[in-house]
């Protein structure tokens, strides 16, 4: 269960999107709040209160009475790494950027990402009501059952989980194989639903052929789901490390919230 969230403020006004976000989980899960702000170590001390000012503003105006905020200096993805360890915090949120910047840049989104030892959710829309609508990208991977398992647990039980497995093969094989891919996915979802708690989201899933990241944007372009579930790590027998690389993408081009799972 979700107890503590850390949100990394970056001061842009995706931050701001952010903590709201984060900040609803945390009146969800009746869970702890901490603002974190890693300070550039060459920026003088005007500098420093002046951001310090303007985060306490930002938590005053967002964030849940008794939240927190947290100051650290050093380069961002280590400071933000050490934070997760040091809080003891099992959430972290960061905002989509849509555009390259010197905190979370591209290489240091990466680095948290792939190094991140709890759910990262990173807010790409302006919305602050408790998740309703999901997609998760589901392959025979432990990790990728990790995500469907953790988002289950993040969203509230009105929500609506939708897991989509993209059976890629070759063109002549697809047909007769789809039913045994059906077969394994249908024991796969019951496993996974037999393991959740009472309260839980809906659970739905489906088959697909086709290419995974086409099929995937044709379902969230048709559906608009607001809350995108990936393995950062596939290690699935049919896809080495397919789900690596669509967090990857994910990250750099969020076309809803996402959430990425170790």
């Amino acid at each position: 269960m979700t107890g503590h969230v850390l949100i990394a403020h970056d001061l842009r006004g995706t931050a701001d999107l952010a903590l709201r976000r984060a900040s609803q989980l945390a009146r969800q899960h009746n869970a702890r709040l901490t603002l974190l702000h890693v300070f550039d170590p060459k920026i003088d001390q005007a500098e420093r209160e002046r951001i310090e000012q303007a985060l306490d503003r930002s938590l005053t105006e967002f964030a849940p009475p008794g939240s927190q905020l947290r100051l650290c200096q050093g380069k961002p993805a280590e400071g933000v790494l050490e934070q997760v360890q040091q809080t003891g915090a099992d959430l972290l949120v960061l905002g989509a950027h849509h555009q390259r910047h010197e905190f979370f840049s591209g290489t240091t989104l990466d680095r948290i990402a792939r190094r991140c030892p709890v759910p990262l959710l990173l807010v790409a829309r302006d919305e602050a009501t408790p998740y309703r609508s999901a997609l998760a990208a589901i392959d025979f991977s432990l990790c990728a059952c990790t995500a469907l398992h953790q988002a289950c647990l993040l969203l509230p039980s009105e929500a609506a989980i939708h897991a989509l497995h993209v059976f890629e093969s070759q063109k002549n094989a697809a047909e007769s194989e789809l039913p045994t891919q059906r077969a394994l996915i249908d024991q796969l979802l019951h496993d996974e639903a037999q393991r959740l708690p009472p309260g839980t989201p809906t659970l739905s899933h489906e088959v697909r052929t086709g290419s995974i990241l086409r099929t995937l944007q044709e379902h969230i372009a048709s559906q608009h789901p607001q809350l995108l579930v990936l393995g950062s790590h596939g290690r699935g027998a049919l896809s080495q490390a397919l789900l690596g690389s669509l967090a990857q993408h994910y990250l750099h081009k969020a076309p809803c919230d996402i959430f990425v799972v170790r």
